[in-house]
């Protein structure tokens, strides 16, 4: 299911760049305006409202299939193959998969829930510029990437590694290393990052404890099923407190 994930973010790519202007980049590709996430927008060339709280509800995951750049590609889907095939083969193909989806989910609805809730700093609080620009999160701005998908993953193989007494001192570095960065680089969306991080916590946290080991395998699989339902639930009923008048067109 890794290589799975893998393949459809590199096609994701190769698509953009196909689609994009001779001279542009993958971020200029058509397929960003129509399926990265975009919290609400008005197109004058369709003469609509575009984005999630124009109904386009799939834009929460499909962005994580579309990248700004090569190296950005190369970052997340190596993440993805370091993290996710160890993780593969601790939960089984569709745990995996469904943390994978819902991390990517989570940083979308975070990002939503930030940014309809008007989170655009001023300079005149006192915030240095870089910091305003930085933390900033315009309902019309779009983000791509499979980001919060891969923080889903850090964070849940910290605490499945725990739960098998592992040494994370490496994956807590780079973790850290990660959310310092988050903060730092310019353009990058940090609802993202942490709305992933911490389905990724949460959703470890149900896969590593809820009907432990000494439960039945079928027991085991049925409760973390419906923890995981009510967990997407969650977030979705999250979107729609943000939207009200979310249609599923």
């Amino acid at each position: 299911m890794t290589w799975t994930v893998l393949a459809l973010m590199a096609v994701g790519y190769l698509v953009q760049m196909g689609t994009a202007d001779p001279v542009g980049s993958a971020a200029a590709s058509p397929l960003v305006r129509l399926f990265g996430m975009l919290g609400y927008a008005y197109d004058p060339a369709a003469g609509q409202n575009i984005g999630v709280l124009g109904g386009e509800w799939y834009r929460l995951v499909t962005a994580a299939f579309l990248h700004g750049g090569i190296f950005h590609l190369l970052f997340n889907g190596y993440a993805t193959y370091l993290l996710g095939t160890q993780l593969e083969r601790w939960l089984g193909h569709g745990r995996f998969l469904a943390l994978w989806v819902l991390g990517a989910l989570s940083g979308s609805a975070l990002t939503l829930v930030v940014a309809s809730y008007g989170l655009e700093l001023s300079p005149l609080g006192g915030l240095p510029e870089p910091v305003v620009a930085q933390l900033s999160v315009p309902l019309n701005q779009v983000s791509i990437g499979a980001s919060g998908a891969v923080f889903a993953l850090f964070g849940a193989v910290f605490v499945l590694g725990r739960r098998l007494s592992l040494d994370l001192r490496a994956v807590g570095i780079l973790l850290a290393v990660n959310l310092v960065l988050t903060f730092l680089i310019p353009r990058i969306s940090w609802t993202a990052h942490i709305g992933g991080l911490i389905a990724g916590l949460l959703l470890g946290a149900v896969f590593a404890y809820a009907a432990g080991s000494a439960a039945r395998a079928t027991r085991r699989t049925l409760v973390h099923a419906l923890l995981v339902a009510a967990y997407a639930v969650l977030v979705l009923a999250l979107v729609f407190l943000v939207a009200p008048g979310l249609a599923f067109a």
